[in-house]
């Protein structure tokens, strides 16, 4: 796998290069087409596919971070690689995302597996081909805890899983969101989140109460105040203790990738060092010097370096496991 030469070496610089550098999807070629998957009672989550043309090589659930949607630039640049390589990529909007409020009557959150393993069950209806899932962020840690909860049982489902820059303690990462560098971040996330909450309230008041939502000014206070509540974990404390994939990685039994930035500036590095993950067979991190958050934009072409990396690492897997078959 090549080195990583980054744009920038700031974390935050390259930070903000991830999410706002401009990338598209070929639409000529592989025509994006919008799936609806209801993968519970009441709920309905959105789904933008891509396929390349003829037999696709293999099927990729790719998973957003908070308050991204399939839209999102490395779902995008990702699905377009993933395309011009000959797999079929399945951008998932998380629930309540991507205009999707109105098919269902409940928040995310960061541990929220039961929509994703859905659909890669109902992929897996559709199609024979080896099945991956990638999550980015938050969707990183609903990665991960997915690959943790199924455990040996992955594998008659999924070949392998991927997550990158993966908050994979939550209490840690939250905490890290309140550092004084970091207070823009932390700013746009509860702007996003408050005005989503907003548009639920006005939706369904009852469901969803004000509780003085305009005096929440962190991530903590949202998730404290709205988030646990209202999926029975009653304080974030308890929720980030739940749901954080830290709890759940030794117990992975497929392969997997993680890939992190050493600098990102919303994940402590030493997080990575923990003994249920390093010490699990199953799991290879790619730790890079530069990166900072989803920002790994690379001085020479392809611009895109996650990109590659991916698909290199989901090859490798599909030749190892022709192998085992062999």
């Amino acid at each position: 796998m090549n080195d990583f030469e980054p744009f920038f070496r700031n974390p935050h610089l390259l930070t903000l290069a991830g999410n706002f550098w401009k990338r598209a999807i070929d639409e000529p070629r592989f025509p994006t087409r919008e799936v609806l998957y209801e993968t519970e009672p009441g709920t309905t989550v959105i789904v933008h596919e891509n396929r390349p043309a003829g037999h696709a090589r293999g099927e990729v659930l790719l998973v957003h971070g908070l308050e991204g949607s399939s839209l999102s630039g490395y779902m995008v640049s990702l699905a377009q690689a993933l395309c011009e390589n000959g797999f079929a990529a399945h951008r998932l909007n998380i629930r309540g995302c991507g205009g999707s409020e109105h098919l269902t009557p409940t928040l995310y959150h960061s541990g929220l597996t039961a929509d994703a393993l859905s659909v890669l069950r109902q992929i897996r209806v559709k199609s024979s081909a080896p099945l991956f899932q990638a999550g980015f962020s938050l969707g990183g840690n609903l990665t991960l805890k997915l690959a943790g909860e199924l455990g040996p049982s992955a594998a008659g489902l999924v070949t392998g899983f991927i997550a990158v820059s993966t908050p994979i303690d939550l209490a840690e990462c939250v905490r890290r969101l309140d550092a004084r560098q970091n207070i823009l971040y932390q700013q746009r996330f509860v702007r996003s989140l408050r005005r989503r909450y907003l548009r639920r309230h006005a939706a369904d008041p009852g469901r969803f109460p004000l509780n003085a939502i305009n005096r929440v000014t962190t991530i903590f206070g949202f998730d404290n105040q709205f988030t646990a509540p209202h999926f029975g974990f009653g304080t974030a404390a308890n929720y980030y203790k739940t749901q954080s994939a830290l709890n759940f990685v030794a117990a992975v039994r497929v392969p997997t990738l993680v890939v992190q930035a050493i600098d990102d500036p919303l994940i402590p590095f030493s997080l990575f060092s923990d003994p249920r993950l390093a010490h699990n067979p199953s799991i290879r991190l790619r730790a890079v010097a530069h990166g900072g958050h989803l920002g790994f934009i690379s001085r020479n072409r392809p611009r895109f370096w996650l990109d590659p990396l991916i698909i290199q690492w989901i090859t490798e897997q599909l030749g190892m496991a022709r192998r085992l078959v062999n």
